[in-house]
């Protein structure tokens, strides 16, 4: 069973829901994806063991999930960087990693989407359906920051993001 990028989604969407209980119908309306889609989702994350049954719940593993995030998402994948779009920012451009970071003369990274309001240099999101599911929680937009800062940041960026990441890693567990 070969991972995909919607089932990294999957994971960090459950992990900003946080101990809430959810079902394939409402997750897969707050992601954009079917309700089929979601399902083969969750099985390859379990399979790849970056999500656990813990009773009834399928919740996030988080120890194989922080290794899998720091360690090899980057390797697996990764992003596609264009030229100038309007979109939605991303990685050092939006919070939480803005705050860490001088405004510079270089363009900002951005998923390229319609309802984005700043011009920066396209960044692909991790799955196509993020940036949509992104701006309807914030919790997850945040996570997926994070996530691409890992993936394409500089030392600097990634380093900072994965200071972070392993903090709200730790808050959940």
């Amino acid at each position: 069973m070969v991972l995909k990028p919607q089932d990294v989604l999957v994971v960090l969407k459950l992990l900003a829901i946080g101990q809430s209980s959810w079902s394939y119908a409402s997750l897969a309306v707050q992601l954009g994806m079917s309700p089929s889609q979601l399902h083969s989702a969750v099985k390859r994350a379990l399979a790849a063991q970056l999500a656990v049954r813990k009773g009834d719940d399928i919740v996030p593993n988080i120890r194989n999930l922080e290794e899998f995030l720091i360690h090899g998402l980057k390797y697996v994948f990764v992003p596609a960087q264009g030229a100038m779009t309007r979109g939605i920012p991303t990685g050092y451009a939006a919070p939480p990693l803005s705050k860490h970071f001088a405004a510079t003369s270089e363009p900002p990274p951005v998923w390229p989407h319609a309802k984005g309001e700043v011009r920066g240099a396209a960044f692909s999101p991790l799955y196509n359906l993020a940036p949509q599911a992104a701006l309807a929680d914030s919790q997850l937009y945040e996570l997926l920051i994070l996530v691409d800062a890992i993936r394409g940041g500089r030392a600097r960026e990634r380093e900072t993001a994965i200071k972070e990441l392993k903090k709200r890693l730790a808050s959940y567990a």
